[in-house]
C-alpha cells in the first residue's frame, strides 16, 4: 500500500530515470529515433508493474480515512504517511468486444439491404406466388416456398429497419421507444476512416522524401486514436438490447435469401450467371432502380472490416511501430471504403484537415494563416446535410 510520499517519489524517480536516460544517449536517439519509442516503452511498463503491484495490496477496512482524518492508533502524523490509491480502470479499456463485432455485422447487413437483397426475394415470391413466372418444383420453387413459411420466425422488416435507425441513424424508420437515432455514427465513422487513410497518406510521403523517415509530422497516431476512440464510445452504449440475437438470425436469413438467387432455376429465369445477377436484373426489371451493387457491397464488406478492428484492443497501442504494424490491417480497407462512399457522394476527403467538432458532420476548412475560410459552418452542419445522414 504506497503512501502519498511514495507515491509523489515514484513519479520524481520516473522523471529523473527519463532525462538521465536521455542525456547519456541524446547522441543515439538523433541518429536512431526508434531506440526512444523501446525506452519510452521499457520505462512505462516498469511504471506500470509498479502501479499494478500496488493496486492489487488489499486496503484497510476504512479506505485509508482514519490515516488521513487523524483517528485512531494509526493516524498519520503527516500527509505524506497517508495511503494514496493508485486510481480507477481506464474508460477506454471497459467495452465489450463482442458488441462491437455484432455492430460490424450489422453495418454489412445494412448495405445488402440497401443495395435490395432481401427486396428482390421479395418481390420472386410475389411472382411465384400470382405464378408469374416460370417457376414450379425446382430446387429455387421450393427454396421460396420454405423462406415464406419461415417468415412468421423471424424479425420482421420493421424490426431490422429500426435497428439500423437505432444504431448508426441510417433510414427513417421509427426507433423503439425509450431509445433514439445514433446521429453521430456515419461523421464519426467517416472520420476516422479519413485519419487512417490520412495517416497512410503521409506515411508513404515520408518514406519517398527520406529514408526511414520517422518524423512525428508524418502521421500522428495520437490523431488517429482520439477518432476511433471517440467512435468506440459512441456504439458502446448503443449496442446493447437483441441486437447480438437479431444480427445472427438476419446474416442466416441473408445466406438463404442467396441461396434461393443463386438457384438454377432462379438463374436460368432471369439468364443469370449468379446470384447478384439475378438482384441487378429484379431491381432493374421491377423497381427501376439505378444500380448501386459494387460499391455498396464493398462498404459493406471494408466497414465490417474496420468495426472488427476497433473492438480489439488495438486502437489503445501506444508504441508507435507496433501501432503501424496493427494498423496496416484496415489501411486498404479504409482506402476502398472512402474512395466507394466518395463516389457514391457518402463522405468526401477534407485534405488534411484533422479536427472534427462533436456539433459538424465535416471538418472546418482553415486557411494557411489559420483564419476560417468565408461561408464555413461554424456551429452547426447545414439542414440540408444533417438530413442527408439519414439516408446513407
Amino acid at each position: 500500500m504506497a503512501s502519498e510520499r511514495d507515491y509523489q517519489g515514484l513519479y520524481d524517480r520516473i522523471a529523473a530515470l527519463r532525462e538521465q536516460v536521455a542525456s547519456r544517449l541524446s547522441s543515439d536517439l538523433v541518429s536512431n529515433p526508434p531506440l526512444a519509442d523501446a525506452i519510452t516503452k521499457q520505462i512505462d511498463d516498469m511504471l506500470a508493474s509498479v502501479v499494478d503491484a500496488d493496486s492489487r495490496i488489499p486496503a484497510p477496512p476504512d479506505r485509508g480515512l482514519g490515516q488521513l482524518a487523524g483517528v485512531g492508533p494509526e493516524a498519520a502524523k503527516s500527509l505524506g504517511a497517508t495511503r494514496m490509491p493508485p486510481g480507477v480502470e481506464p474508460y477506454d479499456e471497459t467495452i465489450t468486444s463482442e458488441r462491437i463485432v455484432a455492430v460490424g455485422d450489422m453495418y454489412y447487413l445494412w448495405q445488402h439491404e440497401k443495395i435490395g437483397v432481401f427486396r428482390a426475394v421479395q418481390k420472386l415470391q410475389e411472382l411465384f406466388k400470382a405464378g408469374t413466372v416460370r417457376l414450379s418444383a425446382g430446387p429455387g420453387a421450393f427454396a421460396l416456398y420454405q423462406f415464406d413459411r419461415r417468415d412468421v420466425l423471424r424479425y420482421t422488416k420493421s424490426d431490422r429497419l429500426a435497428a439500423y435507425r437505432r444504431i448508426f441513424g441510417y433510414g427513417n424508420a421509427q426507433v423503439p421507444t425509450g431509445s433514439r437515432a445514433n446521429t453521430d455514427f456515419h461523421k464519426l465513422f467517416s472520420h476516422f476512416v479519413h485519419q487512417v487513410t490520412l495517416f497512410w497518406r503521409d506515411k508513404r510521403i515520408s518514406d519517398v522524401i527520406r529514408e526511414r523517415a520517422y518524423d512525428p509530422s508524418f502521421g500522428s497516431i495520437a490523431i488517429v486514436r482520439r477518432a476511433g476512440l471517440d467512435l468506440r464510445n459512441n456504439l458502446k452504449w448503443l449496442s446493447f438490447g437483441h441486437l447480438n440475437v437479431l444480427r445472427v438470425e438476419v446474416m442466416q436469413l441473408l445466406e438463404e435469401a442467396f441461396k434461393i438467387l443463386d438457384s438454377e432455376d432462379v438463374k436460368r429465369l432471369f439468364g443469370a450467371d449468379n446470384a447478384w445477377d439475378v438482384v441487378e436484373e429484379v431491381l432493374i426489371r421491377y423497381f427501376n432502380e439505378r444500380l448501386v451493387t459494387s460499391p455498396r457491397q464493398r462498404m459493406g464488406v471494408t466497414g465490417r472490416e474496420v468495426l472488427r478492428w476497433l473492438s480489439q484492443k488495438h486502437i489503445l497501442q501506444t508504441t508507435r511501430s507496433q501501432f503501424e504494424t496493427l494498423l496496416l490491417e484496415i489501411a486498404e480497407q479504409s482506402e476502398e471504403w472512402l474512395t466507394s462512399a466518395q463516389a457514391m457522394g457518402l463522405s468526401k476527403r477534407t485534405g488534411s484537415h484533422r479536427v472534427l467538432p462533436w456539433d459538424q458532420s465535416q471538418p472546418t476548412p482553415v486557411r494557411a494563416n489559420g483564419r476560417q475560410r468565408a461561408g464555413s459552418p461554424t456551429q452547426k452542419a447545414p439542414a440540408r446535410e444533417r438530413e442527408f445522414e439519414y439516408e446513407v
